[in-house]
Protein backbone atom coordinates (compact mmCIF):
# COMPACT_ATOMS: atom_id res chain seq x y z
CA UNK A 1 0.00 0.00 0.00
CA UNK A 2 1.50 3.55 -1.16
CA UNK A 3 1.88 5.81 1.69
CA UNK A 4 0.46 9.75 2.16
CA UNK A 5 1.44 12.20 4.69
CA UNK A 6 -1.42 14.64 5.76
CA UNK A 7 -0.03 17.92 5.26
CA UNK A 8 2.99 19.29 7.33
CA UNK A 9 2.30 17.61 10.02
CA UNK A 10 4.09 14.56 9.33
CA UNK A 11 1.68 12.15 10.08
CA UNK A 12 2.08 8.96 7.36
CA UNK A 13 -0.93 6.80 6.68
CA UNK A 14 -1.88 4.54 4.19
CA UNK A 15 -2.77 6.06 1.15
CA UNK A 16 -6.58 4.74 2.03
CA UNK A 17 -7.69 4.68 5.15
CA UNK A 18 -10.68 2.60 6.50
CA UNK A 19 -13.64 4.42 7.89
CA UNK A 20 -15.30 2.12 10.44
CA UNK A 21 -18.17 3.71 11.12
CA UNK A 22 -20.48 0.91 9.13
CA UNK A 23 -19.03 -1.72 10.99
CA UNK A 24 -21.75 -1.57 13.53
CA UNK A 25 -23.32 1.84 13.20
CA UNK A 26 -25.81 3.75 10.51
CA UNK A 27 -25.89 1.44 7.44
CA UNK A 28 -28.58 -1.06 8.96
CA UNK A 29 -26.80 -4.10 8.73
CA UNK A 30 -24.54 -4.47 11.22
CA UNK A 31 -21.62 -6.58 11.51
CA UNK A 32 -21.23 -8.79 14.64
CA UNK A 33 -18.16 -7.55 16.87
CA UNK A 34 -15.66 -10.88 16.03
CA UNK A 35 -16.81 -10.08 12.10
CA UNK A 36 -15.82 -6.63 12.70
CA UNK A 37 -12.39 -7.52 14.36
CA UNK A 38 -11.22 -9.53 11.57
CA UNK A 39 -12.38 -7.17 8.63
CA UNK A 40 -10.52 -4.84 10.65
CA UNK A 41 -7.58 -6.95 11.00
CA UNK A 42 -7.48 -8.19 6.97
CA UNK A 43 -7.39 -4.53 6.39
CA UNK A 44 -4.03 -4.44 8.09
CA UNK A 45 -2.99 -7.22 6.81
CA UNK A 46 -3.23 -5.71 3.54
CA UNK A 47 -1.70 -2.54 4.05
CA UNK A 48 -3.63 0.10 6.03
CA UNK A 49 -2.55 1.82 8.25
CA UNK A 50 -5.37 4.43 9.22
CA UNK A 51 -8.46 3.74 11.01
CA UNK A 52 -11.12 6.22 11.53
CA UNK A 53 -13.81 6.04 14.74
CA UNK A 54 -15.82 8.29 17.04
CA UNK A 55 -17.13 7.92 20.49
CA UNK A 56 -20.67 8.80 18.80
CA UNK A 57 -20.76 5.34 16.50
CA UNK A 58 -22.68 2.91 18.55
CA UNK A 59 -22.52 4.94 20.53
CA UNK A 60 -19.21 4.19 22.17
CA UNK A 61 -18.75 0.12 20.70
CA UNK A 62 -17.62 1.17 17.79
CA UNK A 63 -14.03 2.43 19.67
CA UNK A 64 -13.92 -0.63 21.74
CA UNK A 65 -14.37 -2.33 18.43
CA UNK A 66 -11.22 -0.85 16.61
CA UNK A 67 -8.91 -0.71 19.80
CA UNK A 68 -9.59 -4.52 20.18
CA UNK A 69 -8.64 -5.03 16.39
CA UNK A 70 -5.82 -3.06 16.57
CA UNK A 71 -4.07 -4.13 19.77
CA UNK A 72 -1.71 -6.57 18.36
CA UNK A 73 -0.34 -3.91 15.38
CA UNK A 74 -0.51 -0.74 17.50
CA UNK A 75 2.39 0.12 16.64
CA UNK A 76 1.69 0.03 12.89
CA UNK A 77 -1.30 1.89 12.79
CA UNK A 78 -2.62 5.80 12.92
CA UNK A 79 -6.01 5.63 14.77
CA UNK A 80 -7.88 8.53 14.78
CA UNK A 81 -11.38 9.60 16.82
CA UNK A 82 -13.71 12.60 17.51
CA UNK A 83 -15.52 14.12 20.24
CA UNK A 84 -18.20 17.12 20.07
CA UNK A 85 -21.39 15.59 21.21
CA UNK A 86 -23.64 14.98 24.59
CA UNK A 87 -24.66 11.41 24.15
CA UNK A 88 -27.78 10.87 26.21
CA UNK A 89 -29.83 7.93 26.79
CA UNK A 90 -27.64 6.20 24.02
CA UNK A 91 -28.32 8.88 21.31
CA UNK A 92 -26.43 11.97 20.33
CA UNK A 93 -27.95 15.56 21.90
CA UNK A 94 -26.87 18.28 20.92
CA UNK A 95 -23.55 19.68 20.26
CA UNK A 96 -20.79 19.79 23.58
CA UNK A 97 -17.05 20.88 22.77
CA UNK A 98 -16.38 22.56 26.34
CA UNK A 99 -13.15 21.94 27.50
CA UNK A 100 -14.40 20.05 30.26
CA UNK A 101 -16.49 17.90 27.77
CA UNK A 102 -13.34 17.44 25.79
CA UNK A 103 -11.40 16.70 28.65
CA UNK A 104 -13.47 13.79 29.39
CA UNK A 105 -14.21 12.18 26.09
CA UNK A 106 -10.52 11.90 25.32
CA UNK A 107 -10.03 9.51 28.65
CA UNK A 108 -13.18 7.83 27.98
CA UNK A 109 -11.44 7.30 24.35
CA UNK A 110 -8.51 6.35 25.16
CA UNK A 111 -10.01 3.76 27.84
CA UNK A 112 -12.57 2.17 25.11
CA UNK A 113 -9.80 1.88 22.58
CA UNK A 114 -7.35 0.83 25.28
CA UNK A 115 -4.18 2.99 24.11
CA UNK A 116 -1.87 5.51 25.27
CA UNK A 117 -2.34 7.96 23.20
CA UNK A 118 -4.63 9.01 20.23
CA UNK A 119 -2.99 9.29 17.15
CA UNK A 120 -5.55 12.21 15.55
CA UNK A 121 -8.08 13.85 17.74
CA UNK A 122 -11.37 15.82 15.90
CA UNK A 123 -13.73 17.72 16.97
CA UNK A 124 -16.92 16.27 15.28
CA UNK A 125 -18.64 19.42 14.34
CA UNK A 126 -17.68 22.84 15.43
CA UNK A 127 -19.73 23.76 18.53
CA UNK A 128 -20.74 27.55 17.85
CA UNK A 129 -20.97 28.10 21.84
CA UNK A 130 -17.30 27.47 22.29
CA UNK A 131 -14.97 29.87 20.69
CA UNK A 132 -12.66 27.61 18.34
CA UNK A 133 -9.61 28.97 19.82
CA UNK A 134 -10.82 27.38 23.29
CA UNK A 135 -11.41 24.46 21.98
CA UNK A 136 -7.85 24.12 19.99
CA UNK A 137 -6.00 25.33 23.20
CA UNK A 138 -7.91 22.30 25.14
CA UNK A 139 -6.51 19.86 22.67
CA UNK A 140 -2.77 21.49 22.69
CA UNK A 141 -2.72 20.30 26.40
CA UNK A 142 -3.74 17.00 25.33
CA UNK A 143 -1.18 16.77 23.21
CA UNK A 144 1.39 18.47 25.65
CA UNK A 145 0.16 16.21 28.42
CA UNK A 146 0.94 13.39 26.26
CA UNK A 147 -2.84 12.38 25.49
CA UNK A 148 -3.32 13.27 21.90
CA UNK A 149 -0.82 13.32 18.76
CA UNK A 150 -2.49 15.41 15.92
CA UNK A 151 -5.43 17.91 16.39
CA UNK A 152 -7.92 17.56 13.59
CA UNK A 153 -11.75 18.99 12.51
CA UNK A 154 -14.34 17.69 10.57
CA UNK A 155 -16.53 20.27 8.31
CA UNK A 156 -15.73 23.45 9.62
CA UNK A 157 -15.46 26.44 7.99
CA UNK A 158 -12.71 27.71 6.21
CA UNK A 159 -12.52 30.64 8.60
CA UNK A 160 -12.63 28.64 11.72
CA UNK A 161 -10.04 26.41 10.45
CA UNK A 162 -7.50 29.58 10.14
CA UNK A 163 -8.01 30.45 14.23
CA UNK A 164 -7.71 27.16 15.17
CA UNK A 165 -5.13 26.96 13.35
CA UNK A 166 -3.34 29.75 14.77
CA UNK A 167 -3.51 28.17 18.73
CA UNK A 168 -2.99 24.54 17.41
CA UNK A 169 -1.87 23.01 14.03
CA UNK A 170 -4.45 21.19 12.51
CA UNK A 171 -3.17 18.14 10.59
CA UNK A 172 -6.25 17.49 9.44
CA UNK A 173 -9.97 17.94 8.24
CA UNK A 174 -11.92 15.59 7.69
CA UNK A 175 -15.01 16.54 5.02
CA UNK A 176 -17.06 14.71 2.72
CA UNK A 177 -15.59 15.05 -0.70
CA UNK A 178 -16.12 12.94 -3.57
CA UNK A 179 -17.15 13.37 -7.36
CA UNK A 180 -21.30 13.56 -6.16
CA UNK A 181 -19.90 16.33 -3.28
CA UNK A 182 -17.44 18.42 -4.20
CA UNK A 183 -18.03 21.70 -1.58
CA UNK A 184 -14.37 21.37 -0.35
CA UNK A 185 -13.48 22.63 -3.92
CA UNK A 186 -16.04 25.74 -3.83
CA UNK A 187 -16.01 26.65 0.48
CA UNK A 188 -12.13 27.44 0.34
CA UNK A 189 -11.31 24.05 2.20
CA UNK A 190 -8.99 22.61 -0.43
CA UNK A 191 -7.28 26.48 -0.37
CA UNK A 192 -7.16 26.24 3.61
CA UNK A 193 -5.48 23.05 3.02
CA UNK A 194 -2.85 24.10 0.35
CA UNK A 195 -1.96 27.53 2.51
CA UNK A 196 -1.75 26.19 5.48
CA UNK A 197 -0.14 22.68 5.21
CA UNK A 198 -3.41 20.56 5.98
CA UNK A 199 -3.95 17.10 5.54
CA UNK A 200 -7.77 16.40 3.29
CA UNK A 201 -9.35 12.87 5.01
CA UNK A 202 -12.13 12.42 2.58
CA UNK A 203 -15.24 10.60 4.29
CA UNK A 204 -18.06 9.26 2.35
CA UNK A 205 -15.09 9.18 -0.68
CA UNK A 206 -17.93 6.33 -2.37
CA UNK A 207 -21.37 9.01 -1.98
CA UNK A 208 -22.46 6.33 0.81
CA UNK A 209 -22.10 3.83 -1.29
CA UNK A 210 -23.82 5.21 -4.65
CA UNK A 211 -20.94 5.56 -6.53
CA UNK A 212 -20.19 1.83 -6.98
CA UNK A 213 -23.49 1.17 -8.95
CA UNK A 214 -24.63 -0.99 -6.10
CA UNK A 215 -27.61 0.56 -5.42
CA UNK A 216 -30.09 2.79 -7.25
CA UNK A 217 -33.76 3.39 -7.78
CA UNK A 218 -35.30 -0.23 -7.49
CA UNK A 219 -32.98 -0.28 -4.04
CA UNK A 220 -34.89 -0.64 -0.96
CA UNK A 221 -33.45 1.27 1.65
CA UNK A 222 -34.14 -0.26 5.49
CA UNK A 223 -35.69 1.61 7.95
CA UNK A 224 -32.75 1.83 10.45
CA UNK A 225 -30.62 2.51 7.60
CA UNK A 226 -29.93 6.36 8.00
CA UNK A 227 -29.19 6.76 4.04
CA UNK A 228 -33.30 6.36 4.52
CA UNK A 229 -32.90 10.37 5.73
CA UNK A 230 -31.02 11.74 3.08
CA UNK A 231 -32.24 13.70 0.50
CA UNK A 232 -29.81 12.29 -1.81
CA UNK A 233 -31.48 8.94 -1.42
CA UNK A 234 -35.00 8.78 -2.50
CA UNK A 235 -36.18 7.08 -5.80
CA UNK A 236 -36.21 10.11 -7.96
CA UNK A 237 -32.96 11.27 -6.76
CA UNK A 238 -31.09 8.06 -7.44
CA UNK A 239 -32.85 7.71 -11.14
CA UNK A 240 -31.74 11.24 -11.65
CA UNK A 241 -27.67 10.61 -9.92
CA UNK A 242 -27.55 7.39 -11.80
CA UNK A 243 -25.85 9.57 -14.48
CA UNK A 244 -22.75 10.06 -12.46
CA UNK A 245 -22.78 6.29 -11.85
CA UNK A 246 -22.82 5.88 -15.74
CA UNK A 247 -19.71 7.90 -16.27
CA UNK A 248 -17.72 6.52 -13.88
CA UNK A 249 -19.07 2.84 -15.30
CA UNK A 250 -17.77 4.24 -18.77
CA UNK A 251 -14.66 5.00 -17.46
CA UNK A 252 -13.99 2.32 -15.20
CA UNK A 253 -15.03 -0.35 -18.70
CA UNK A 254 -12.52 1.50 -20.26
CA UNK A 255 -9.26 0.80 -17.65
CA UNK A 256 -10.60 -2.50 -16.66
CA UNK A 257 -11.54 -1.05 -13.49
CA UNK A 258 -14.82 -0.71 -11.55
CA UNK A 259 -16.85 2.46 -10.85
CA UNK A 260 -15.94 2.71 -7.17
CA UNK A 261 -12.17 2.55 -8.05
CA UNK A 262 -12.72 5.36 -10.17
CA UNK A 263 -14.28 7.46 -8.04
CA UNK A 264 -11.51 6.48 -5.68
CA UNK A 265 -8.48 7.13 -8.16
CA UNK A 266 -10.18 10.47 -9.07
CA UNK A 267 -9.64 11.46 -4.69
CA UNK A 268 -6.14 10.76 -4.90
CA UNK A 269 -5.92 12.37 -8.19
CA UNK A 270 -6.91 15.91 -6.88
CA UNK A 271 -4.14 16.61 -4.20
CA UNK A 272 -0.86 14.33 -2.55
CA UNK A 273 -2.11 15.17 1.09
CA UNK A 274 -5.70 13.69 0.25
CA UNK A 275 -6.63 10.71 2.28
CA UNK A 276 -9.97 8.64 1.26
CA UNK A 277 -10.95 6.66 3.83
CA UNK A 278 -14.15 4.30 2.23
CA UNK A 279 -15.84 2.15 4.87
CA UNK A 280 -17.14 -1.31 3.89
CA UNK A 281 -18.64 -4.70 5.54
CA UNK A 282 -17.60 -7.02 3.13
CA UNK A 283 -13.70 -8.11 2.52
CA UNK A 284 -14.01 -8.32 -1.62
CA UNK A 285 -15.08 -4.45 -1.29
CA UNK A 286 -12.16 -3.99 1.04
CA UNK A 287 -9.62 -5.20 -1.70
CA UNK A 288 -11.66 -3.70 -4.42
CA UNK A 289 -11.40 -0.39 -2.63
CA UNK A 290 -7.48 -1.17 -1.97
CA UNK A 291 -7.00 -1.78 -5.09
CA UNK A 292 -7.80 1.63 -6.36
CA UNK A 293 -5.16 3.20 -5.07
CA UNK A 294 -2.92 1.07 -8.32
CA UNK A 295 -5.59 2.91 -11.08
CA UNK A 296 -3.61 5.22 -13.09
CA UNK A 297 -5.97 8.68 -14.26
CA UNK A 298 -4.16 10.33 -16.81
CA UNK A 299 -4.42 13.65 -17.57
CA UNK A 300 -6.68 13.19 -20.13
CA UNK A 301 -8.83 10.82 -17.89
CA UNK A 302 -9.17 13.79 -15.46
CA UNK A 303 -10.00 15.81 -18.14
CA UNK A 304 -13.03 13.86 -19.01
CA UNK A 305 -14.74 13.39 -16.07
CA UNK A 306 -14.33 17.32 -15.10
CA UNK A 307 -15.93 18.25 -18.33
CA UNK A 308 -19.17 15.04 -17.98
CA UNK A 309 -19.24 15.41 -13.95
CA UNK A 310 -19.40 19.68 -14.93
CA UNK A 311 -22.82 18.93 -16.74
CA UNK A 312 -24.64 16.21 -14.27
CA UNK A 313 -26.28 18.28 -11.65
CA UNK A 314 -26.60 16.53 -8.74
CA UNK A 315 -29.86 15.72 -7.15
CA UNK A 316 -30.44 16.15 -3.19
CA UNK A 317 -28.98 17.57 -0.65
CA UNK A 318 -26.30 15.57 1.07
CA UNK A 319 -27.89 15.79 4.52
CA UNK A 320 -31.59 17.07 5.90
CA UNK A 321 -31.34 20.91 6.25
CA UNK A 322 -30.98 20.43 10.08
CA UNK A 323 -27.61 17.91 9.90
CA UNK A 324 -26.30 20.79 6.96
CA UNK A 325 -26.67 23.38 9.72
CA UNK A 326 -23.73 21.59 11.80
CA UNK A 327 -21.31 22.03 8.97
CA UNK A 328 -19.27 24.98 7.65
CA UNK A 329 -19.30 26.62 10.52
Amino acid sequence: MKKRVLGNSGLEVSALGFGCMGLNFSYGHALSKDESIKLVRDAVERGVTFFDTAEVYGPFTNEEIVGEALRPVRDQVVIATKFGFNIENGKMSGLNSCPEHIREVADASLKRLGIEVIDLLYQHRVDPEVPIEDVAGTVKDLIAAGKVKHFGLSEPGAQTVRRAHAVQPVAALQNEYSLWTRGPETNGILQACEELGIGLVAYSPLGKGFLTGAIGKDTTIAENDFRKLLPRFTPEAMEKNQALVDLLKQIADRKKATPAQIALAWLLAQKPWIVPIPGTTKLHRLEENLAAADVELSADDLAEIQRAAAEIAIEGERYPEQWLKTTGR
